[in-house]
């Protein structure tokens, strides 16, 4: 195997680069000597589906179709805007196109640069991670938090950004219940549809000025993340909301509506792919990490795929459908998930390991609802 093949499950990432190296294989707490054990086994095949047809890890064909397809219609819907200068209605179509095609590429391109999966060239995964920056986030700050506070401790408690409620929420049963909590999985959608909104306009600034997490206390930015910070944000306000009213003479209260309009549409959608695949009432809050042996088991245990025998469905949300794959191939391109889950579910149901999943998004999403609703009413 070529060093880019070696390897492609990795589980903790490296405290100082934020992204654990590809080259190293870490370490598992009590991983079995054995070389049949079901963690070595699966790595070995996930392994060999690279090296057996000799092809790279990393973007393939179809990846770059969607790069190039994600990009060309956000700027394009862009510049439609200022070279027809449509009327109120068709403003707001272009408007929700260019909205469409961020959420499509925070999926599907920012997060999987976001994991040093597109190229094994560092500046080409640096260069598409701006995507997030382009649409309102902090790329930095959203390295950090998906890292640091999720990849190295899904669904523990009070370390998992993910289950960051911020008291609205009851993620977990470790978390402290408060009364209306058993209203919410009435009221989780419309929160989810906001969610976006708190990104850039409350989460990245109260992460870098009032972090809450201990290793975003100990983190020192440097002066250039400050600097990229507050230049993303108000590139991003200046296109999205001061460009059309100055430039298109469109009325501020139609601008600012198209715009959270868009952001509900990002918000609900993100939320939803991701809360699918670790907070559903099939899945497992460990109270530390100690306990389990291997983080193979933990990953299993904690993490859930939905709809992966369903092509569109994967396509469009960035392979995340295909979450367990995700997590124990997080530098691996997403457009090669599908195969490899299958090698996942195989190999997991050969060892008499707990494979989670459901047949449809919509499934995947009751299952979330069920329980908050849970949460909500227990003790």
């Amino acid at each position: 195997m070529t060093s880019e093949t070696e390897s492609v499950i990795t589980f903790e990432p490296d405290i100082d680069d934020l992204v654990a190296s590809e080259s190293s294989r870490l370490p598992f707490a009590g991983d079995p000597a054995s070389t049949s054990s079901f963690p070595k086994v699966l790595r070995r095949r996930l392994d060999r589906f690279f090296a057996d047809r000799n092809i790279s890890p990393k973007a393939d064909r179809t990846m770059w179709v969607k790069i190039g397809m994600g990009l060309t219609v956000l700027a394009g819907s862009w510049i439609a805007l200022y070279a027809l200068r449509p009327d109120s209605w068709r403003f707001i179509a272009l408007y929700l196109l260019s909205g469409l095609a961020q959420t499509f590429l925070l999926l599907n391109i920012a997060h999987d640069s976001n994991h040093n999966a597109v190229s094994s060239v560092p500046s080409v995964n640096k260069t598409l991670n701006y995507v997030f920056d382009v649409c309102g986030i902090s790329s930095y700050m959203w390295r950090i938090l998906h890292h640091r506070g999720h990849h190295s401790c899904v669904n523990l408690h009070g370390e998992d950004d993910a289950l960051t409620g911020r008291g609205i929420f009851r993620f977990t049963p470790h978390e402290r219940r408060a009364s209306y909590h058993r209203f919410q999985h009435i009221y989780a959608l419309f929160f989810y549809a906001v969610f976006s909104l708190d990104y850039v306009f409350v989460r990245d600034f109260e992460s870098f000025f009032f972090p809450s997490h201990s290793y975003l206390k100990r983190t020192r930015h440097s002066a250039r993340e400050y600097a990229i910070l507050f230049a993303g944000k108000a590139f991003y306000l200046t296109y999205m909301l001061i460009l059309p009213v100055v430039i298109l003479r469109k009325p501020p209260l139609l601008v600012a509506g198209a715009f959270v309009l868009v952001h509900l549409i990002i918000g609900l959608t993100v939320s939803l792919v991701f809360q699918t695949t670790h907070t559903i009432d099939s899945t497992y809050f460990p109270s530390d990490r100690s306990e389990f042996d291997n983080g193979v088991y933990h990953i299993f245990a904690t993490t859930a795929d939905y709809a992966t025998e369903n092509p569109i469905v994967g396509w469009l949300v960035g392979g995340l459908n295909h979450h367990i794959v995700h997590h124990l191939c997080p530098f691996v391109c997403h457009t090669h998930y599908a195969p490899l889950t299958r090698i996942v579910r195989e190999t997991a149901e050969e060892f008499g390991v707990s494979y989670r999943q459901h047949p449809t998004m919509t499934r995947a999403i009751r299952h979330h609802l069920l329980l908050l609703k849970q949460l909500g009413n227990e003790t």
